[in-house]
């Protein structure tokens, strides 16, 4: 399929229901959590041929409460060797795609998710339910990430009014050609906040404008995966950071260095344009993230 330039082949649409999580009451058995033979990768009479291990995925459309249009893509991409830990791993990717079929067509959230490289039916059969499940998660994510963008365009225009900065007007401006659904929602809601307010006792301060650290995701795959990589690298830093300072083997100066890093994968990432990314940048900091990440893992098996 062809996902360069928001150019995707449709499929039908089709009715999902969000699977129980492995290892929940009524939920299917992990295999990842299996001893038997395979688990190891040691080889049985059960063990696949890596080909075989790839069940595809899932393309769906999907319009929001706000009524923008989406496409969701789920991929299997099967056993993959995975640069941060140098091991193979299954790794399903899902990509959004907000205004699909539109010129300004353009990928908002971006995810891989790894899973254990076991070669079964079982393990098959698990992938498949997880991808039908992310599907149904990406459905959840694209409403929350609309109400944080409603909640940051009624803060632009109640600021604006308040400075009459041409900045903000250009950002709000901006937020009303891409998400008009979403402008119209804020521009409503402000209204009958207003109204409700002028009938209160007293007013209450408006909030301050949030900063803007959505990720719009380049469409060029090799930079749209350093990013996705770099998210995915703070997620596992911070996670074994937290297990690392519970077990009380954290140092200040490991934890402020880690600190200052993810801050600047953050800003390498977040509040820019797709066209913006700069391959040579988000190569070094992946390769700062790797190498920190591995020191937190090595201090953890100490």
């Amino acid at each position: 399929m062809q996902t360069e330039g928001g150019l995707l082949l449709e499929w039908p649409k089709r009715r999902m229901r969000l699977n129980p999580l492995p290892g929940s009451p009524g939920g299917p058995e992990d295999p990842s959590d299996s001893r038997g033979a395979g688990s190891r990768g040691e080889p049985s009479a059960a063990t696949l041929d890596r080909k075989l291990c790839q069940v595809g995925g899932v393309n769906l459309n999907y319009s929001s409460v706000a009524g923008t249009l989406y496409h969701i893509q789920v991929e299997d991409r099967g056993p993959v060797l995975d640069r941060a830990t140098e091991s193979e791993i299954r790794r399903v990717n899902v990509i959004v795609y907000a205004n699909y079929g539109e010129p300004n067509a353009q990928i908002v959230h971006g995810r891989d998710h790894d899973y254990p490289d076991i070669r079964t039916q079982a393990h098959n059969a698990f992938i498949k339910s997880r991808v039908t499940d992310l599907a149904a998660e990406a459905r959840r994510i694209i409403e929350e990430k609309e109400q944080r963008q409603v909640m940051r365009i009624k803060a632009l225009i109640h600021e604006y009014h308040i400075t009459k900065d041409d900045a903000l007007k250009k950002e709000f401006e901006e937020a009303n050609a891409l998400f008009p659904f979403l402008f119209s929602r804020a521009w409503l809601e402000l209204k009958q906040e207003k109204a409700t307010a002028a009938s209160a006792a007293a007013t209450p301060a408006p909030p301050p404008v949030p900063p803007r650290q959505e990720v719009v995701y380049p469409l060029d795959t090799e930079l749209r995966e350093s990013v996705i990589e770099i998210e995915r690298l703070m997620a596992e830093l911070d996670h074994d950071l937290k297990r690392l300072k519970a077990a009380g083997k954290a140092d200040d100066i490991l934890v402020q260095t880690c600190r200052k890093l993810v801050a600047r994968a953050k800003e390498t990432v977040s509040g820019r344009e797709g066209s913006e990314f700069n391959a040579k940048r988000l190569e070094m900091m992946r390769h700062s993230l790797t190498t920190t990440w591995r020191q937190v893992k090595s201090r953890l098996k100490a």
